[in-house]
């Protein structure tokens, strides 16, 4: 059994020394014996040669690829959102959103300043019914020019900026002083009532703003673009609405009506607030809203409203001006504070305003204007 045991354990060490040898062979065979150069073991991958010829083959393959294989752009889709759903995706998006839409993306803004893109829509929409005076006569948002091509997001901003201004001999949307009495200040925006009655539930509002008043001033709307000599005229210090019109062949130069509608401020009370005037599906409405000073604040009224006075049956033609009439010449501050369709509230017809029994005769001379 003694020698058994040493028998097996010489015959284990020397397998022991056998698998070294092995190892150690195994890992000084990447060394040559000449020059102590290190050889290059076998790989799997491809030796640099394998690689080289790959690249060398790859002009040869794309020279016989297809060209619609080989030149095949990476898609964008921006480009197919822009013919396609984008112009519905865009059409909710007001003023603001288009903005953002235009300063993030270059391709979008290309889109949507073009004819029939949102801002073409949106200006469509928002100033329908309205006309600018220009040099030479007036001009609607889409109207053409001569076929040529339009930055319509230009056009917007021209109109946002130019619609809520006063025409000659006033500039801007702000008067500080009036040199002469009975002087009228017209709005450039003009109302196209032959375009609101195709658009029922299409509303325009007229906004001003009163801050200083030397005198008196009314707000008033009149038909004189159209070839017409009538006006209705709203006074904020008396709540009357007034009608009138020039009678060429009547002994009395000027005859009309008038019916209060809001309570009278009493006699010396200059207004001093914010005035409305809204046309929708043919008929007129006048809103006022006091401003006071109260223990050295300045305090907002309640606002106010005629209700629908009057429809338009006094007026001729197809386009009406908004004005401003003041009595007294002096020291001013008025501005046009909005142009839209959105109103303080909704206003109901007067049933007051609708009998013309209620109606109150008024006269006028040559010595005062149409419109006080």
């Amino acid at each position: 059994m003694g020698l058994m045991a040493s028998g097996l354990d010489r015959l284990s060490k020397k397998v022991s020394r056998r698998r070294k040898d092995v190892t150690i062979g195994a890992c000084m065979s990447g060394r040559s014996s000449k020059g102590g150069q290190k050889r290059r073991c076998q790989s799997l991958s491809p030796d640099a040669s394998s690689k080289r010829r790959l690249v060398a083959s790859a002009p040869a393959a794309a020279a016989h690829a297809s060209p619609q294989t080989a030149e095949r752009p990476y898609p964008n889709p921006l480009a197919s959102l822009a013919a396609g759903p984008y112009l519905g995706i865009a059409s909710y998006l007001d003023a603001h959103d288009l903005s953002h839409t235009d300063a993030a993306c270059r391709q979008l803004r290309a889109v949507n300043k073009l004819t029939t893109g949102p801002w073409h829509s949106l200006g469509e929409c928002t100033y329908r019914g309205m006309e600018l005076e220009v040099v030479g006569g007036f001009q609607s948002f889409g109207q053409d020019h001569a076929g040529n091509s339009e930055n319509w997001k230009a056009r917007w901003n021209f109109f946002r900026q130019t619609i809520p201004s006063f025409s000659s001999p006033f500039a801007g949307r702000e008067i500080l002083r009036v040199a002469n009495s009975d002087i009228v200040a017209y709005c450039r925006c003009r109302l196209r009532t032959d375009i609101l009655a195709l658009h029922p539930d299409k509303g325009i509002y007229v906004e001003v703003d009163i801050s200083a008043n030397a005198d008196n001033l009314s707000l008033a709307v009149v038909d004189f673009d159209g070839g017409g000599q009538s006006s209705v005229t709203f006074s904020p210090e008396t709540g009357a609405v007034l009608r009138e019109c020039r009678v060429r062949d009547s002994s009395v130069e000027i005859e009309g009506t008038y019916i209060h509608l809001l309570p009278s401020a009493g006699t010396g009370h200059r207004f001093q607030g914010t005035l409305g005037l809204y046309l929708k599906g043919g008929h007129l409405a006048f809103f006022r809203r006091w401003r006071g000073i109260v223990a050295g604040n300045r305090v907002q009224g309640a606002w106010e409203c005629t209700g629908f006075c009057t429809d338009l049956k006094w007026a001729q033609g197809k386009r009406l001006s908004v004005c401003l009439a003041f009595r007294d010449s002096g020291a001013y501050r008025v501005s046009i504070s909005k142009i839209g369709s959105e109103v303080p509230f909704s206003p109901k017809p007067s049933a007051e305003a609708y009998e013309e029994s209620k109606w109150s005769r008024l006269y006028h001379d040559d010595d005062h204007a149409l419109v006080v």
